[in-house]
């Protein structure tokens, strides 16, 4: 489940604890009720945002036309099939957005693997590193 803004994830309280115990300083968990459900949830802020695309290796990127983006966005992309990633730049993150595509919600290998164990996440996993032919991961919908 994902809340408005930038897809940002409403976890269960498991899933959370994945959070809390691989990425402490890389993201912010708030409690949230749902109506209707008797167990607690949480919205998972990403806090770190890196520079650490690798365009040359992504498959296709889409930058926004001069003049036709939304405002705030200029220079960001507008999307990009096939992400990859310089783990270099991740600084040590965990879990992280990115600079100038902040959509894309980047989870590391452990906390990929955390997750799974968790189950019915009702997510899928797309590898950002290594090249674009191939297969950290993203979290997505």
């Amino acid at each position: 489940m994902f809340a408005g803004v930038e897809e940002t994830p409403i976890v269960s309280e498991a899933v959370a604890n994945v959070f809390r115990a691989l990425a402490p300083g890389d993201v912010q968990l708030f409690p949230m009720s749902i109506e209707g459900e008797a167990d607690p949830f949480f919205v998972v802020n990403a806090t770190k945002v890196v520079d650490a695309i690798d365009e040359a290796r992504c498959r296709e990127v889409h930058h926004y036309d001069e003049g036709d983006h939304p405002p705030g966005l200029e220079g960001e992309y507008n999307w990009i099939y096939g992400l990859r990633i310089d783990p270099a730049k991740t600084e040590g993150a965990q879990v992280f957005r990115l600079k100038k595509f902040k959509v894309a919600f980047i989870v590391s290998e452990d906390v990929k693997n955390a997750l799974e164990a968790v189950g019915n996440l009702g997510v899928s996993f797309e590898r950002v590193t290594g090249s674009a032919s191939n297969d950290t991961r993203t979290f997505n919908s």
